[in-house]
């Protein structure tokens, strides 16, 4: 019965030792942080109540390193939303700047002239610079 229970444990600690994985399988993530939005397009500056609408925004990125992370969207007030971007950064090694375009579909739900603010990065007092666009929802 010894032998058997000793078997069972030095079978289970093998496997509990071969089982670890230590490695790397890619770059890591080092980091996240807000991306300046450079510029914005948008299809149609006025659109039908329940329809659906891309946001495309355009921002820099360092190839083989940074991507998109997501948005972060705020409903400041009923019609009025503010957007700030976010990148990741790896541990790989960093190439050339390229422009890269992300997208947000927006489905009104109320008529009505929203407002969207972009987040362009701050200005030399540290103070937010946002890129303004209007939407006129029938």
């Amino acid at each position: 019965m010894r032998t058997i229970f000793k078997s069972i444990f030095v079978a289970l600690l093998i496997f509990s030792l071969a089982s670890c994985n230590d490695r790397l399988e890619g770059d890591e993530i080092l980091s996240t942080e807000p991306l300046k939005i450079d510029s914005v397009k948008i299809a149609q500056d006025t659109m039908d109540i329940y329809t659906t609408q891309t946001i495309k925004t355009y921002s820099l990125f360092s190839t083989q390193c940074e991507g998109f992370y997501g948005y972060d969207y705020q409903h400041v007030a009923p019609l009025e939303r503010k957007v700030i971007s976010y990148k990741f950064k790896t541990s790989a090694s960093c190439g050339e700047v390229a422009t890269r375009v992300s997208q947000i579909n927006f489905r009104p739900q109320q008529t009505g002239t929203y407002v969207f603010r972009f987040w362009n990065g701050k200005d030399t007092a540290g103070a937010n610079i946002w890129i303004e666009k209007n939407i006129v929802v029938q």
